[in-house]
């Protein structure tokens, strides 16, 4: 019994004092991203290159669609190769059905919530809105998704084929070797949803005025799922954010449509003669020699056929090479204008297409802007390889296809008056949503990056460089995203995830994908690696990758082997965290170098102490008589010498101390300069480079960038020396605003003052005056005017 208390004795003893020399933890944010990142292979390399061995898929299309303007549906058939370039044997294939998102029964309607229970209850922004009512309503009532009628092999033989959702797999006649090539026929058919009330990317919008259309047609087609080293079948189902991943191929495609529709279209029109007036073929011509805007098609000529609405069909046919995808645009109402630019050693048509109501503003500002985008983004990747670009304008918002971008702003007309106005917001939001679209092209049908998996390698890098070309726009361009003060209050919410998050999972999608990878490049380019460093790694990225399938590590990778730099904390700190940067000036002590001659040392204590305030008491005591003052006999050597009295000793000392130092030991001590121990905290987690502004007592200001290594050692408290060779009157961390420091209020010593304004308001009755509102009159509604007549309330 003695024996089992003394081992458990010993044992609690040993374990007491193991916890009392247990290491502190060390949270070390510069560790290396290995046990992140995917190991090397032969396809991808450690540089963040495409390996010896890299391979990739290719799908072809030869497709016919048709559209069906009174029943809004389009039906097609079409012709797909696919080639197997990996080096794996593919018993079956994974086709993407993304139309079936529009199902009734989709996962992308079924899973869909509410923001909470009290938001339904009590209104207001987080409240239930009209529009969400109505999709809620019209997505049950829909016919949407493919109706899939035939898939077979090119011969005529059915294939077996299973319809999960938004995919279709294809159980192939027998197993595809590598290197081989496989083709199979589809026929299909569905009905296009109205943009405004179901659509995602695409659908339909009316014109109640003119009873006429816009088409805006994407994800029309079954297309291949891509196959790839770093994660086989791309299959994962689309619930509606995370957008498309694809394979390079060819495309051969017919568009029947009614005869008066203007086509907009991915790829090359190969038949002009056919669906073009003799004066339309004419002034295509010229707008390839044109250094400005050429109208192809006028607005008189669309107002002509808004009116006489075609009963015959054409066929448009174009072709496209290596790209990832095919969408197009169809409407009697397009207005389109075109003007030719070289990149490179490509001629590209820049071409826009809109209906009356887009102008003034889409004559003004689309072909512009498309020309600016691809001489801005070619820039800082590649030149653009395409011999299109196209800006169309419908009912969706923003969205991008090889080729071909849907944007949606466009001016207001006043419904009594008729005058068409648009808002600063509207006129820049109409070249930003252009530059980013057209810019598209680049990231991700260029640089092909999965989107299903990861939304920010498009919409960051995307944002990124938009907002470089928004720059090149003109002067203070009101740009949303990249400027890091726009940032900070996402950096600051609850409710966030890392960049590196699916991008089905993604919260607050917006900040999360776009703003935020947008704002940490801008950074990375500005304040980190500086400009010509980040540009040449930037451009190497996208020319390595350009018409292949990147991850996000050979994104890093290539940033730091392109640059020299190591960036593992940058890219751990922005993507794979949700800290923020919060920096705190916490003290400043100041000191200079002691001479150690008393006469200079003595003397300057002395003043120092003549310096300090007189106590309360000693204040209170001024004038008092005094016995010594009295008695003049009481005083002695030390009633006349104080403290910092230099004696004899003082100087032998200080003599002998200059006699045994070094010449250089000498003039250190002489050197005068002012010494400042600052502290720092990181209270938001994020470490950062320190931006220091010095102002000296002479007015001058001075910056010292310190890089983010200064918290390798420390990641929440440093210490850091200031040497200045005048007094320091004040200091501020980041004085502009560049590393998106969420409380700038720490960041400056002596503290300042935050000025705010007050706003005043009288106390509301809250009675409820039902009998005044009984009483109240009526309102007649208006009657809605035709043919310019007066409102009927007007008379």
């Amino acid at each position: 019994m003695n024996m089992k208390h003394l081992a458990r004795g010993a044992a609690l003893l040993f374990a007491l004092s193991a916890g009392a020399h247990a290491a502190d933890k060390f949270d070390d944010k510069f560790r290396q991203l290995d046990e992140l990142l995917p190991t090397p292979t032969s396809t991808r390399t450690a540089s963040g290159a495409p390996g010896h061995a890299y391979w990739q898929q290719r799908a072809d299309y030869k497709l016919r669609a048709t559209l069906d303007e009174d029943k809004r549906a389009i039906s097609g058939a079409g012709t797909v190769t696919y080639t197997n370039n990996s080096p794996d044997t593919l018993n079956y294939l994974w086709v993407q059905l993304d139309q079936n998102m529009f199902r009734g029964d989709s996962d992308n309607r079924n899973i869909s919530t509410i923001p909470s229970r009290d938001a339904w209850q009590k209104g207001g922004a987080e409240g239930v809105k009209f529009d969400a009512m109505r999709f809620a309503f019209e997505s049950r009532k829909f016919e949407g998704g493919f109706d899939i009628k035939s898939v077979k092999t090119t011969d005529g033989r059915p294939l077996h084929h299973v319809i999960n959702k938004t995919m279709m797999r294809i159980d192939l006649p027998q197993p595809m070797k590598p290197g081989s090539r496989f083709s199979f026929a589809l026929e299909w058919s569905f009905n296009i949803p109205e943009m405004n009330v179901l659509g995602r990317r695409m659908g339909f919008e009316r014109f109640k005025e003119d009873g006429n259309d816009i088409f805006e047609i994407a994800q029309w087609f079954p297309r291949m799922a891509a196959y790839y080293d770093a994660a086989g079948w791309q299959n994962k189902q689309y619930l509606g954010d995370g957008e498309f991943t694809l394979e390079f191929g060819d495309y051969d495609v017919e568009i029947t449509v009614p005869s008066d529709h203007i086509v907009a279209s991915t790829g090359v029109l190969q038949n002009p003669g056919a669906v073009l007036s003799p004066a339309q073929r004419e002034r295509l011509a010229q707008a390839k020699k044109a250094n400005k805007p050429v109208i192809v098609v006028t607005q008189a000529e669309a107002e002509a056929a808004e009116k006489a609405r075609s009963k015959t069909m054409k066929t448009w046919r174009f072709k496209a090479d290596k790209v990832r995808d095919f969408a197009f645009a169809s409407s009697r109402k397009f207005i389109w204008d075109a003007q030719a630019i070289k990149s490179g050693d490509t001629d590209v048509m820049a071409m826009s297409y809109y209906p009356k109501e887009g102008n003034p503003l889409w004559e003004k500002y689309s072909t512009p802007a498309i020309i600016h985008t691809i001489e801005q983004y070619s820039k800082y990747s590649f030149d653009y390889p395409y011999p299109t670009a196209i800006s169309v304008n419908g009912p969706v918002g923003g969205m991008e296809y090889p080729m071909i971008s849907f944007n949606g702003p466009r001016p207001t007309k006043d419904k009594k008056t008729g005058e068409v106005t648009y808002s600063k917001a509207t006129k820049y939001g109409l070249i930003s949503v252009i530059i980013h679209e057209v810019g598209h092209n680049y990231y991700p049908m260029i640089v092909n990056s999965d989107e299903r998996q990861w939304t920010w390698m498009d919409e960051g890098m995307n944002s990124f460089v938009q907002f470089l070309a928004e720059q090149a726009w003109e002067e203070n361009y009101p740009a949303r995203r990249g400027d890091p003060r726009n940032i900070v209050d996402y950096m600051r919410s609850k409710n966030q995830v890392p960049i590196m998050t699916n991008a089905e999972s993604t919260l607050q999608r917006g900040a999360n994908a776009y703003a935020k990878p947008a704002t940490a490049l801008n950074i990375l380019r500005e304040t980190v690696l500086g400009r010509e460093l980040f540009d040449f790694a930037f451009r190497e990225y996208a020319q390595r990758w350009k018409f292949k399938r990147p991850t996000p590590a050979d994104f890093f990778r290539t940033m730091e082997d392109a640059s020299g730099t190591d960036l593992d904390w940058f890219w751990r700190g922005w993507f794979y965290t949700t800290d923020a940067v919060d920096v705190s000036i916490d003290g400043i002590s100041e000191y200079t170098i002691s001479s150690q001659d008393p006469e200079v040392e003595k003397a300057l204590r002395r003043k120092l102490k003549q310096a300090e305030p007189l106590s309360l008491t000693e204040q209170r005591n001024q004038g008092m008589a005094r016995r010594v003052d009295a008695h003049p006999e009481l005083k002695d050597f030390y009633n006349e010498h104080d403290d910092f009295t230099v004696t004899n000793a003082d100087r032998n000392k200080f003599n002998e101390a200059q006699s045994k130092l070094e010449d250089w030991e000498k003039a250190l001590l002489k050197e005068g300069k002012h010494l400042y121990l600052v502290d720092f905290s990181n209270l938001g987690g994020l470490v950062t480079p320190l931006v220091l502004e010095i102002e000296l007592k002479s007015g001058k200001k001075v910056i010292e960038r310190i890089p983010a290594e200064v918290w390798r050692y420390s990641p929440k408290k440093i210490t850091k020396l200031i040497v200045t060779d005048e007094p320091m009157v004040s200091l501020v961390q980041d004085p502009y605003w560049e590393t998106a420091d969420i409380d700038t209020g720490n960041n400056a010593w002596p503290r300042k003052l935050t000025p705010s304004r007050l706003e005043l308001f009288k106390t509301q009755s809250g009675q409820n005056d039902m009998m005044k509102d009984f009483n109240t009159k009526l309102k007649t509604p208006e009657t809605k005017a035709t043919d310019g007549a007066t409102p009927k309330a007007a008379q």
